[in-house]
């Protein structure tokens, strides 16, 4: 039985379709409310919170293998959940962050979390993907509002990845051996900067969208007010005010792992363009 934690969201959601066309089987997905959830065939979906370790009794019940995202709730309780219920080995999606800006306290708290996945037990990997292409849909309103993409950083290009790779890293790591005791850094396949990402979106929706770069203060004054001041500069910071090799760098990791290449920033916008619309 593998358990797939955060399955309604864009990684889990993703590796419940992976495992369904591998024809991995059982298959639990995990939701806080399986009445409103859709999920392939096959898939039996079960209500737990992974803020509540408590709930998850049920869902673990069986479970060989967990698919499981850092930041998402009490980790060190789920994990000792999850070994008490016998779970064999855990896949868990960490951040590129930990080795690329250790010092960020996000970044810490991944480590943490790492550190209590390798000291439990249980089998583990670890998948560090770098910033995701869905990251931009926080310009859709923007964009289907006015047209417009403001921006810091227009010019600095970042290997974003594709949700899916995560995801098929994960499925591989899950239903295939080798894996276990590995820590992957995932990207996508090229560099792509925030103009370029624009006029991407902007095919893909069929409308003209116009890239405004705006100041480090500017952006700072918009996400302070919705992240806080530490977090706020932390994201601008990954944005491009405080880039490195290590963040800059393409990594073979998606198509050495699956076998396919990895998908294009492209690729992503042609699926996600209604939502620009």
């Amino acid at each position: 039985m593998i358990l797939v934690t955060g399955a309604t969201g864009n990684i889990g959601s993703a590796l419940l379709r992976e495992l369904h066309e591998a024809g991995a089987a059982p298959v639990r997905a995990l939701t806080r409310d399986a009445g409103r959830a859709s999920f392939p065939e096959g898939i039996e979906a079960v209500e737990g919170d992974l803020a509540q370790a408590d709930s998850l009794k049920a869902a673990l019940e069986g479970v060989r293998s967990l698919f499981l995202l850092s930041g998402m709730g009490a980790e060190a309780e789920v994990l000792a959940a999850a070994r008490q219920a016998g779970v064999e080995h855990v896949v868990l999606v960490s951040s590129i962050t930990v080795q690329t800006h250790p010092h960020l306290p996000a970044a810490g708290e991944n480590l943490a979390v790492e550190r209590l996945l390798k000291d439990s037990g249980m089998a583990w990997t670890v998948l560090r993907p770098t910033q995701f292409a869905s990251n931009t849909l926080w310009w859709a309103q923007s964009i289907r509002e006015e047209g417009v993409v403001r921006a810091p950083y227009a010019d600095i290009g970042l290997p974003a990845i594709h949700p899916a790779d995560i995801a098929a890293v994960a499925r591989a790591a899950l239903t295939e051996p080798g894996h276990q005791g590995q820590t992957y850094a995932l990207t996508g396949p090229e560099r792509i900067t925030v103009r370029r990402q624009v006029a991407v979106i902007a095919a893909a929706s069929g409308r003209e969208v116009a890239c405004i770069e705006i100041s480090r203060e500017e952006a700072h004054r918009q996400l302070a007010p919705l992240l806080g001041d530490e977090t706020a500069d932390a994201v601008l910071d990954l944005m491009g005010g405080d880039v490195n090799e290590e963040l800059l760098t393409v990594r073979d990791t998606v198509p050495r792992v699956t076998g396919s290449a990895a998908r294009s920033f492209r690729q992503w916008a042609s699926e996600q363009g209604a939502a620009f619309r």
